[in-house]
């Protein structure tokens, strides 16, 4: 909890910054791509955290963690699959493809009431 804490106040300043017009300016493409992996930065250190709580904690937590991150991972992908191919052939509007790390982690929430166990 207090790693994705540490990592997600780091995502939510920097997109707070950006929504506030801090980066408005930006005219470079080296910086823009430097925001880009700034705002990203976060994201991977968070999906660290999580793969640090499932090394760290005993086989059943790790077990459950595990499939409920598989599963969302699936799930995510799947759907993004879908969505794309919507825009492809059925002239569904563009989303950005930043949105597949909030779509992961929904996901996460769904399945979880569903994995009650390791098997």
């Amino acid at each position: 909890m207090t790693r994705t804490m540490a990592f997600m106040s780091g995502y939510v300043a920097i997109n707070v910054a950006a929504i506030l017009g801090a980066f408005d300016d930006i005219a470079s493409p080296v910086a823009a791509w430097g925001l880009a992996a700034a705002v990203s930065a976060p994201v991977v250190g968070q999906l660290w955290a999580t793969l640090s709580l499932m090394r760290d904690s005993d086989e059943f937590v790790r077990a459950v963690t595990a499939k409920m991150f598989i599963l969302a991972a699936g799930l995510a992908m799947a759907l993004a699959t879908l969505w794309g191919f919507g825009e492809s052939y059925a002239d569904a509007p563009h989303i950005p493809a930043w949105l597949i790390y909030p779509l992961f982690w929904a996901c996460f929430g769904l399945v979880a009431p569903f994995v009650r166990n390791s098997r």
